[in-house]
């Protein structure tokens, strides 16, 4: 963990934007540290972006309307410290990144972050010993 999910309508932005996006924000999960020690492992970060095709914003009536929601799940037990870091910087990314678009049409942006327990989960990963670093 972390996964990050972003929902975001089809007229917002280009595939290769979003993609840009992904890798933006997969480089700021990997970039936070607490007491010198990275947050969260590199094998276990990832971003995927969601086009929704069909989608309806406030009654309908704007048609330039776009969002992007955002998702991000952590394994439980991080401080409340380090879980407002990481979504503050996140946020930060996903608003410059549409700061434009956010000038020029009516754009929702926003971002959860959700803990989950080890129970219930499977999972069979050789990344963490593949991207050690």
């Amino acid at each position: 963990m972390p996964h990050l999910t972003l929902e975001y309508s089809s007229n917002l932005a280009s595939d290769a934007s979003i993609a840009s996006l992904c890798r933006t924000l997969a480089r700021c999960l990997d970039e936070q540290t607490e007491g010198g020690e990275r947050v969260f492992p590199r094998g276990g970060i990832r971003v995927r972006a969601l086009s929704c095709r069909d989608y309806c914003i406030g009654d309908g009536s704007l048609d330039d309307a776009a969002f992007l929601h955002g998702n991000l799940k952590i394994g439980a037990g991080r401080s409340e410290a380090v879980r407002k870091t990481a979504g503050d910087a996140l946020f930060a990314a996903i608003k410059q990144h549409f700061a434009g678009t956010f000038e020029k049409q009516g754009l929702a942006l926003s971002l959860e972050i959700n803990e989950f327990s080890e129970a219930g989960t499977w999972k069979h990963n050789n990344l963490h010993a593949r991207l050690k670093g």
